[in-house]
């Protein structure tokens, strides 16, 4: 059962103003909500501006009628995450609030389900299940279930990466593919493969470290490391991917801002059957030859009224790092502009 709702008569005058009352059906768990010294409480009305006592098991939730209502559907998303085993940090909690603003526009994503219950997208593994924290999140994770292509454009921690590995695990998980295919342009550095030492992995490694570290947390580390050596999850440098035929696999091209036009039509035209390909890049970091087109930014004009094709783009709303990310992104997005 999620929490039940109450909402009390104010004096007149007050029209714009709200008092919900929230009660919950568990101690236990409305004490894992609140977070140590009710802390998950205070950063809500920070970040909306109502006032939230906590008594028990019920929570008295005061201020402008809009914002009092974001609170509610904040905390009874955030009660829901409890029930299901989930431990509540500070990013769940800002997630939440993000998601339950949003709402309130209908032409976004996430959903509102039954009396405005927010019914955002999610990705599970038997490791670990995780949630949207934005629209935009949700809007994309939502993509990746119904479309064969999905390209996710967007700044530095806006979990366009993160999300795409995390549904590549779930989907070989459950047998719905046979591997993995990762790729990404190793050129930011300014080397050539052929003169990194080691083999074809080692060469790689350091350009997909961001796509490993998203792998083990959804997927056990023995299981990933059975999986590399099996090919099942294969590491494929963009360049060895010309002939190829990509079938039965979740292929992730990351960082496709540094792909020339060429590249990118050459990758787009290996999906195979019972393929899907998850494209990832920022246009405001391409780190191509002075005087060359990145392949991202033309296969985003070249494929737009392609039906079946999603794009998906994130903006520094959508930062879920540490909030100095967002405040830098947003920076230089305005520096960019003039």
């Amino acid at each position: 059962m999620t929490a039940s709702t109450e909402l009390k008569n104010l004096p007149s005058g007050a029209s714009d103003m709200a008092h919900i009352v929230l009660t919950f059906d568990n101690n236990k768990l409305a004490s894992a909500l609140y977070g140590p010294f009710d802390e998950n409480l205070a950063r809500i009305e920070q970040k909306l501006g109502v006032d939230i006592r906590s008594k028990g098991n019920q929570l008295s939730v005061r201020g402008d009628s809009a914002a009092a209502t974001q609170a509610r559907r904040a905390l009874d998303y955030l009660y829901e995450m409890v029930q299901n085993g989930a431990e509540i940090a500070a990013s769940d909690v800002d997630g939440a609030v993000r998601l339950a603003i949003a709402a309130d526009d209908q032409l976004v994503l996430p959903t509102l389900e039954g009396k405005g219950k927010l019914a955002a997208a999610q990705i599970s593994t038997r490791k670990r299940t995780v949630h949207a924290r934005s629209a935009n999140q949700d809007a994309y994770m939502r993509a990746l279930e119904r479309s064969e292509m999905v390209f996710g454009i967007g700044p530095a921690g806006t979990g366009k990466t993160f999300l795409a590995v995390a549904y590549a695990a779930m989907l070989l998980e459950r047998g719905a593919v046979d591997r993995i295919i990762l790729s990404r342009p190793a050129v930011e550095a300014g080397e050539r493969l052929g003169f990194l030492p080691g083999d074809m992995r080692e060469k790689v490694d350091p350009y997909l470290r961001p796509l490993y570290d998203a792998l083990y947390d959804m997927i056990p580390a023995d299981k990933v490391e059975r999986a590399l050596a099996a090919d099942v999850i294969e590491i494929a440098p963009l360049a060895f991917m010309r002939g190829r035929t990509l079938a039965n696999s979740v292929v992730i091209l990351d960082e496709a801002q540094n792909t020339t036009p060429m590249q990118m039509k050459m990758f787009l035209t290996r999906l195979g059957e019972n393929a899907r390909m998850i494209i990832t890049g920022d246009p405001s970091q391409i780190d191509l030859p002075p005087n060359t087109r990145s392949g991202l930014v033309e296969a985003l004009e070249v494929l737009s009224d392609i039906p079946g094709i999603v794009t998906v783009r994130f903006d520094e709303k959508d930062v879920v790092r540490h909030p100095l990310v967002a405040a830098i992104v947003k920076a230089y997005d305005r520096k960019a502009r003039g």
